[in-house]
């Protein structure tokens, strides 16, 4: 009897120092991501939970989010981050659904997809993939809640089809007089689907008149400096840095890229929904 009782509160110590497998909140998915979409891939975790993904050209370190085999809602949340105990070595992407892939260069150390102006209500399953045979070493997998109101304000309106790099749009200077760090700038867009030989299509956005791409979406270019946008997209947006803000003052912005029919740019500012006060009368009623 005394040797059962010192195994469980041997197990009770444990477990309240931290060591229990699955302890996650609400909003950590780590432990939901145990499935490759390659059958040639693998993935282990390592004693303190990093995922080690061995992963193949485009295959997928994937997890379901279904419940009773329907989609989920995930209109709530402002993003779902990627952490890497590592510094990726090729370009990785996560998956979203064909109209959410956001793209990452060698060297980061995370990637996050902004689910802001895109539709995510009914996700199935989400992936992290890569470009090449690589290993990656994945620490934590997080969503992060929303509540903030993007207020936009039009710079741009029109039609402007990029084709193979032949258009772009340029966005003047003074349109830029009021931005600050933090905002987004938005780009509202069909992908060009009438050639069925496309499987890419790519946003650059650069300071006017120079060959320096923005800061805010840096760690989403490839070696090019363009983004990879997904076949269903309609939305593309940057947090703009405090070096981007002063440089679009200066510069303006031009924008073009490959096979996407661009119809509106905006500059987003954030605001909170913040609870009324309780309210009373003169009288204290």
């Amino acid at each position: 009897m005394k040797e059962k009782l010192l195994i469980f509160a041997t197990l009770v110590l444990l477990y309240g120092c931290g060591l229990g497998a699955d302890e996650e909140d609400s909003l950590t998915l780590t432990s939901r991501f145990k499935f490759t979409w390659n059958i040639h891939e693998t993935i282990s975790r390592n004693s303190d939970g990093v995922i080690v993904y061995k992963a193949q050209p485009y295959g997928g370190l994937a997890a379901s989010f279904k419940e009773r085999n329907m989609p989920v809602d995930w209109s709530g949340y402002e993003s779902i981050h990627f952490e890497f105990a590592q510094p990726t070595k090729v370009l990785t992407q996560i998956w979203v659904s064909d109209g959410l892939t956001v793209g990452g260069k060698p060297g980061i150390t995370s990637l996050t997809a902004y689910f802001d102006g895109q539709n995510v209500k009914n996700i199935g399953e989400v992936a992290l993939q890569a470009a090449d045979t690589t290993t990656i070493y994945v620490k934590k997998i997080y969503l992060t809640p929303g509540g903030a109101t993007w207020t936009p304000t039009t710079i741009w309106e029109g039609l402007c089809q990029f084709g193979n790099w032949e258009n772009g749009v340029t966005i003047e200077p003074e349109k830029f007089y009021d931005a600050l760090e933090g905002d987004k700038l938005e780009f509202v867009y069909e992908t060009d689907q009438d050639d069925i030989t496309l499987s890419y299509w790519q946003f650059k956005t650069i300071y006017n008149g120079t060959d320096k791409t923005l800061e805010g979406n840096d760690t989403e270019l490839n070696s090019w400096g363009c983004a990879l946008v997904g076949k269903q997209s309609t939305h593309y947006r940057i947090v703009l840095t405090a070096n981007d803000a002063t440089e679009l003052k200066e510069h303006g912005l031009f924008v073009n890229g490959y096979h996407v029919n661009i119809t509106q740019c905006n500059l987003l500012r954030k605001s909170y929904d913040v609870p009324k006060a309780d309210q009373t009368t003169d009288n204290g009623l």
